[in-house]
């Protein structure tokens, strides 16, 4: 048996999770990340109801391996969400963006285990006491929605990993396997990655989009919009709009009028450039190349033992 607790927790072979991404990572992505045993994971916070049935369905069939579904806990039709998840028996949840208590016990209930994603050590302390079965500590540097307090994934993971018993995931700004060896030295049992995974085949990102983070280089990304929920995003034209509104002190209505509806969409699923929401992270920076996810896996996983076995051979003298 594996010694890994999220692994055993997951019954996979490799600690890694993708990240649920929204307008990134549908079944094709999930099932592909799954096939080379890691976790994949559906992202629902952008799929009507019967969008996700159909997803679920062909992921199903695409792969044999656990798979998830990352929940929003603010997305309006999470109830229904619900339904279909505990209809199709998806082995395992990602909640975020909300109250952990309001859908953990029913999941679990229905045979489901229940992650909640997290980006303080007080919302850490308040998932475990809603009895979910791990928790993603998400760092400053992730790309997407992300914490108001701005603390650095180094910081949150031993913050987190000292003041909990669950098995811990660590996510923000890890990218290779260096980067998870290092989050695991600091107390996290395995990592989630989202933004490497946009620049695959499989990801539903769009092409524009893809070529776009791998474009990136560092002081491309930036967090904003605190006032309304924080997210890190490339700076284009969008973002410039929302600079000029913040230079003269606009509000929360106004900012919300500036971003309106449909803004990732736009840019991460139609590949607008210039008017769309680029959702990534700061290691968007070192991304340099668009691989399949099968690569990507294993080309981290190598890292990783690579990594561990320098690790182990080094000797530091003081």
């Amino acid at each position: 048996m594996n010694q890994n607790r999220i692994c055993n927790l997951f019954k996979i072979e490799f600690p890694l999770i993708q990240a649920g991404m929204i307008w990134c990572s549908g079944w094709e992505l999930a099932s592909a990340v799954s096939n080379t045993g890691g976790l994949g994971i559906i992202g629902s916070g952008s799929m009507y109801p019967e969008i996700l049935e159909q997803q679920i369905i062909k992921c199903q069939a695409a792969t044999s391996k656990p798979f998830a579904v990352n929940l929003p806990l603010l997305y309006p039709d999470s109830e229904k969400h619900i339904e279909t998840i505990i209809k199709y028996k998806v082995p395992i949840v990602f909640t975020s963006a909300g109250n952990p208590s309001t859908w953990t016990k029913h999941l679990k209930e229905n045979g489901i285990t229940v992650v909640h994603v997290v980006s303080s050590l007080k919302f850490a302390l308040k998932a475990q006491d809603a009895g979910v079965d791990a928790i993603v500590a998400e760092g400053f540097e992730a790309g997407g929605h992300n914490g108001r307090d701005e603390t650095t994934t180094f910081c949150l993971i031993p913050l987190i990993a000292d003041a909990i018993s669950l098995p811990l995931i660590a996510a923000g700004g890890i990218g290779s396997g260096k980067g998870m060896l290092a989050a695991m030295n600091l107390g996290a049992d395995a990592v989630q990655i989202g933004s490497r995974f946009i620049a695959s085949p499989e990801s539903s990102a769009h092409q524009n989009f893809k070529e776009k983070v791998i474009a990136c280089q560092e002081g491309d990304t930036i967090l904003t919009l605190k006032e309304l929920t924080p997210v890190r995003m490339i700076k284009n034209n969008f973002y410039k709009q929302l600079e000029l509104a913040y230079s003269n002190n606009a509000d929360a209505e106004e900012l919300k009028a500036i971003l309106g509806r449909g803004r990732a969409k736009k840019g991460m699923f139609e590949g607008d450039l210039d008017a769309g929401e680029l959702e990534v992270g700061q290691v968007s920076g070192t991304i340099h190349k668009i691989m399949p996810a099968k690569e990507i896996v294993a080309e981290i996983i190598r890292e990783f033992k690579e990594a561990q076995n320098n690790q182990s051979k080094t000797k530091f003298i003081f």
